[in-house]
């Protein structure tokens, strides 16, 4: 009978080596403790552009932390205000108001600990991290009057040291209105053709900036011009484009009927098959200046004396606000709305309206109330009005007044030379400068050449400067006089990019 084989094989000497050295490394590992630094494995916003609309960033470690450490030692610069939340491993980041545009941050952390570091006494700290982010440029976009860009769409970048300014529609083409998409890609614009005098005779079209709304895609070209709406049997009058910027609400009336008129809805994304959104209409009854709501599902629009919010998909009957006549602007999260009351003696009041019913006068003008705006970055409501200097001739003095909307203050900022009504102003995403354009205007019987610009009122433009005017918080006690800057070209209607 053949003797088993006692030699240890080679092969086995090495397995048993192997075994008998990670033992040692498994006791030494748990005689020495966890050693590894604790990190950061995810910042939300690492290089990435962000807009107004973007509110917080997280941070997500490898291991739980004490929150303090972490509170205490992370950097954001330039700096921005915030308040921090923990939920786990998780922190999160919310800006108290938006981040000003056309700057570029970093987030740094370092010697943060981990939440076991210090009942263990040891000094574990975080490896370093540092993140980085950027806002969008400041870009402005207007209407030219300088004879090579009469009625052109304009956008001028104001962060950009070079190829700042791009001409975006053609030449044969008058654009009477325009409204950013949310993203900033696109522009909404109505024009007419340059060989059509007939301020009725509008289509509504759509032009790419050339500009990417995130950093995730290429953009498209600029100047790429779409026909969304043409004039064949209706005229396209005032539109609006919702803030998700998947409708348009058009104010349109029948050529051959007058009588026709009332407001239509589009899609500004094809249907499933491919094919090109077909225009329906709102079942209402006719109205004048309108607005869409901030959640993008209805409509508000003067009616008689007060204010109708429409569905726009039908889902409910309208509401109606017979005290107020219209609607200047909403909040962005849609709860407060800035609304007019025309009074029997001719003055005008605006009223502060929440969601929950509440109203609350915030000034009185003998006037006009023309544009407002929400603030993002703080409880502030900017409005662009008019005061009757001359009751005999019917002279108004535009000024621009911020308001404060817990205490009612008002602070005047700006007062505009008497009889220049045909004032428009722009209100910056992140809340930090106003756009306003000055118009140089003749009545419309002067002997001008037939194509020429025209305001809201019919007048002729000649000419028109445009200006930024910087803003401080309504509450701030700096006695330095801030003076609005001309800007370096010719135009009208300025409005920021998104």
């Amino acid at each position: 009978m053949a003797k088993p084989n006692t030699f240890i094989q080679p092969l086995d000497r090495i397995a048993i080596a192997m075994m008998l050295l990670l033992s040692l490394l498994i006791g030494f590992v748990m005689w020495q403790g966890d050693a590894v630094k604790p990190s950061v494995r995810n910042f939300t916003w690492q290089n990435q552009q962000i807009g107004a609309e973007d509110t917080s960033f997280s941070l997500t470690f490898s291991r739980p932390m004490d929150t303090k450490s972490v509170e205490d030692n992370l950097k954001i610069e330039p700096p921005l205000a915030g308040k921090i939340s923990w939920a786990g491993r998780r922190m999160a980041y919310t800006l108290l108001t938006p981040a000003p545009y056309g700057t570029n941050y970093k987030v740094q952390l370092q010697e943060a600990k981990d939440k076991f570091s210090q009942p263990e006494g040891k000094k574990r700290v975080s490896q370093p991290f540092t993140g980085s982010f950027r806002t969008r440029d400041r870009v402005i976009l207007y209407i030219g009057t300088n004879p090579e860009e009469q009625g052109q769409l304009i956008l001028y970048n104001l962060t950009q040291d070079k190829d700042q300014k791009k001409v975006l529609t053609p030449k044969d083409l008058i654009v009477m209105d325009f409204e950013p998409f949310p993203d900033g890609e696109k522009i909404l614009f109505s024009a007419r053709t340059t060989n059509n005098q007939d301020l009725l005779s509008a289509q509504l079209y759509t032009v790419t900036t050339g500009i990417s709304g995130t950093t995730d895609r290429s953009p498209e070209p600029a100047s790429r011009v779409a026909l969304i709406l043409d004039n064949k049997d209706y005229q396209n009058l005032k539109f609006d484009l919702s803030a998700d910027g998947q409708t348009i609400v058009v104010q349109r009336g029948k050529k051959d009927n007058p009588g026709d008129f009332g407001l239509w809805y589009i899609p500004t994304t094809s249907n499933s098959s491919g094919e090109k959104p077909t225009p329906k209409r709102l079942q209402s009854q006719p109205g004048g200046d309108f607005i869409i709501t901030p959640d993008s599902k209805a409509v508000a629009v003067a009616q008689g004396q007060g204010t109708a919010l429409i569905s726009l998909d039908a889902s409910k009957p309208p509401d109606y606000l017979p005290k107020f006549g219209l609607v200047q602007a909403f909040s962005k999260d849609g709860s407060q709305a800035a609304m007019v009351k025309f009074n029997t003696d001719y003055t005008r009041d605006l009223f502060l309206v929440t969601n929950q019913g509440a109203q609350k006068q915030l000034l009185k003008t003998t006037g006009s109330i023309l544009s407002c705006q929400f603030d993002t970055a703080s409880p502030t409501l900017y409005c662009l009005l008019t005061q009757l200097v001359s009751k005999e001739q019917y002279i108004e003095q535009p000024y621009l007044v911020a308001v404060d909307l817990k205490t009612g203050q008002q602070k005047p900022l700006l007062v505009l030379p008497p009889a220049q009504r045909n004032v428009q102003m722009s209100l910056s995403p992140d809340g930090l400068g106003v756009l306003f354009d000055q118009v140089v205007a003749v009545p419309p019987n002067a002997l001008l050449p037939a194509n020429t610009l025209k305001t809201d009122d019919g007048e002729v433009i000649t000419t028109s400067s445009l200006w930024l005017m910087p803003l401080l918080p309504i509450g701030d006690a700096t006695t330095t006089e801030i003076k609005p800057e001309q800007l370096p070209f010719v135009g009208f209607h300025p409005h920021w990019l998104p």
